[in-house]
């Protein structure tokens, strides 16, 4: 199997976008320990800590699709990345307007994000596990 060592320019957009929302994660996180804590009522409060910590997990897991695309060169990875990004602005984006009495209809959409990650992580378990195209 040939290994490039340089991300294809389709794997490069996950890796930054994963490393762009990781970063956010510790920030927010920051801001949610530091000036928040006293700010929110402890539910809001887990809940802006729940919407940070996926933020982060699926960061890492955008980072990883995009290493699994250069080492791999299969293109079908794209898909995860698609479910996870789509999970992180419906789930964590939810949670966040939510701690901060944004409009109750968002309320419906966690779910909906959530089944993107679930989405994404199958489809993830998926691509690995499939051979290769040609091989």
């Amino acid at each position: 199997m040939n290994v490039e060592t340089k991300p294809t320019p389709s794997a490069k957009p996950w890796i930054a976008l994963g490393a762009v929302c990781s970063g956010l994660s510790v920030m927010l996180g920051a801001l949610g320990a530091h000036a928040l804590n006293d700010r929110l009522m402890e539910k809001k409060l887990a809940t802006f800590h729940t919407a940070t910590d996926y933020l982060g997990y699926h960061g890492l897991a955008l980072i990883l699709v995009g290493l699994l695309m250069t080492m791999s060169g299969n293109a079908a990875y794209r898909k995860v990345g698609i479910w996870f990004a789509a999970g992180i602005l419906l789930f964590s984006g939810s949670l966040y307007i939510l701690a901060f009495d944004g409009p109750r209809f968002f309320g419906p959409v966690t779910p909906l994000g959530g089944l993107s990650f679930m989405i994404g992580w199958f489809t993830l378990a998926y691509t690995a596990a499939r051979k290769p195209s040609g091989g």
